[in-house]
């Protein structure tokens, strides 16, 4: 199983189609241990059937003991723009407080379109915090950095 960054394909074809709008809908971020298999074929999220079994079925990060909750946090967007003939979005970083858990990615998605998948991030290796805060720190919000940019070759 792995985990792989990406912009999901999902997600780009729902931008032609105009589906999600980053200035009003609610965008989420889940984490997933190792164990998770998330990449660009991901096209939404899944809640566990179980959020308090360990490990879940969706291998997203237990419920039992750790202060997170199944489905992660809303995050806050940063207004769309551009920059020359880049456009991008970002957002702001975000804290799980209190936790004690272990992650290797996460995913973003559109809380308010069906929970449909946006980005995979992948930590690169495991993190943990132990009764104590996550934070998910996103790049600049510029056209050489934000998380979701839209650029011509």
């Amino acid at each position: 199983m792995a985990i792989t960054q990406a912009m999901t394909t999902s997600f780009k074809v729902d931008l032609l189609n105009g589906v999600h709008d980053f200035s009003t809908d609610t965008f989420k971020l889940a984490l997933f241990t190792s164990s998770a298999t998330l990449g660009a074929a991901t096209t939404a999220y899944t809640a566990p059937s179980n959020p308090a079994a360990d490990p879940t079925d969706t291998n997203e990060v237990t419920t039992t003991g750790t202060n997170y909750s199944a489905g992660g946090q809303a995050l806050t967007a940063v207004a769309p723009t551009s920059s020359g003939t880049t456009a991008f979005v970002d957002f702001n970083d975000e804290e799980f407080t209190s936790v004690t858990l272990t992650a290797r990615g996460a995913l973003i998605y559109n809380d308010d379109k069906s929970d449909k998948s946006v980005v995979v991030l992948d930590f690169g290796s495991d993190k943990t915090a132990t009764s104590g805060n996550f934070t998910i720190v996103f790049p600049a919000a510029d056209a050489s950095n934000a998380i979701i940019r839209l650029a011509t070759p």
